[in-house]
């Protein structure tokens, strides 16, 4: 393994390009979220599950698959 590889993380960034000739002032480091399906592959068989109700609020029912939304904008504003 590489030393300088990066460890996991569900938020990604990226700095969008600046052109020299642009007249606006560049726009700084993005954000985005990955799902965690897209790091598992398949849905295993008897994976754990929400109270039904629970599942209502959660918007899923496997707990593998359930991913807070921290707005990574949100602490500039404080």
């Amino acid at each position: 393994m590489n030393d300088d590889q990066k460890t996991f993380t569900k938020l990604k960034s990226y700095i969008p390009y600046h052109s020299p000739f642009d007249p606006c002032p560049p726009i700084g480091k993005k954000y985005y979220s990955t799902p965690p399906n897209l790091y598992l592959g398949f849905q295993p068989p008897n994976l754990q599950q929400y109270h039904p109700l629970e599942a209502l609020k959660k918007g899923t029912l496997w707990p593998v698959f359930y991913d807070y939304y921290e707005n990574p904008y949100e602490k500039k504003r404080r």
